[in-house]
């Protein structure tokens, strides 16, 4: 994404939340809201339309994941970064089923943060060292469970190479890595991959790794 991405600060302590929008407008970004609240900040963000919010999972009147329901609903094109001291497996599970991107411990480097917010705004996963083996691990442990979506006969048919960049999300490479690997732009990969999730009635990489994994495309 070329420019400074459209960012929204959700964070109930005041301190944190306006050191995190320093580093960001310093950055190049555009700050457009801030929040302490859930319900406040899904409100705020249907009318500011950031590209991302920066989102804490603990909140006093709602939890994150709500937040993050409320938000895509909302704004189904917004990209969710959480940004929590908590780094319990049950927390980032919960956050990338309700439509989260990518999931940073409060104890990230600001570096780290800035190229987070980046790589989110592109669509691109983004996880704490750790953490995404773990999310990959739960793609694999949901494939288990029947399709929810369009059975195999039911199906639009996909592309040659929307079927391999498939298979090598289903192998939970990012997009900068299937663009390495097919000699492709990562603007290229993340085309097909919007085309992927069009066609298939999907609505993000969490629900279209789990296509992917229960037809066998990650083997």
């Amino acid at each position: 994404m070329s420019g400074g991405v459209r960012v929204m600060v959700v964070d109930d302590h005041p301190m944190w939340r306006e050191g995190v929008a320093r580093d960001l407008t310093e950055a190049g970004h555009l700050v457009v809201a801030t929040s302490g609240e859930g319900r406040q900040a899904v409100r705020v963000a249907a009318a500011a339309r950031p590209d991302v919010v920066v989102l804490d999972l603990q909140l006093p009147d709602v939890s994150g994941v709500e937040v993050i329901r409320g938000l895509r609903a909302a704004l189904p094109e917004v990209r969710v970064l959480m940004l929590s001291a908590s780094g319990e497996p049950q927390s980032v599970l919960d956050a990338v089923k309700a439509g989260a991107t990518g999931y940073l411990v409060k104890s990230a480097a600001p570096a780290e943060f800035l190229d987070a917010v980046r790589r989110t705004a592109a669509g691109e996963p983004v996880f704490t060292p750790g953490l995404a083996g773990l999310v990959l691990g739960e793609y694999r442990r949901l494939a288990a469970t029947p399709p929810s979506g369009p059975t195999d006969d039911s199906a639009p048919r996909l592309t040659e190479r929307e079927t391999e960049v498939l298979r090598l999300v289903a192998k939970g490479l990012s997009y900068k890595q299937i663009a390495e690997r097919l000699g492709l732009s990562h603007r290229t990969v993340q085309n097909h991959v919007q085309n992927t999730l069009g066609k298939l009635q999907l609505h993000n990489r969490v629900e279209l790794t789990r296509y992917a994994i229960e037809r066998g495309l990650d083997d």
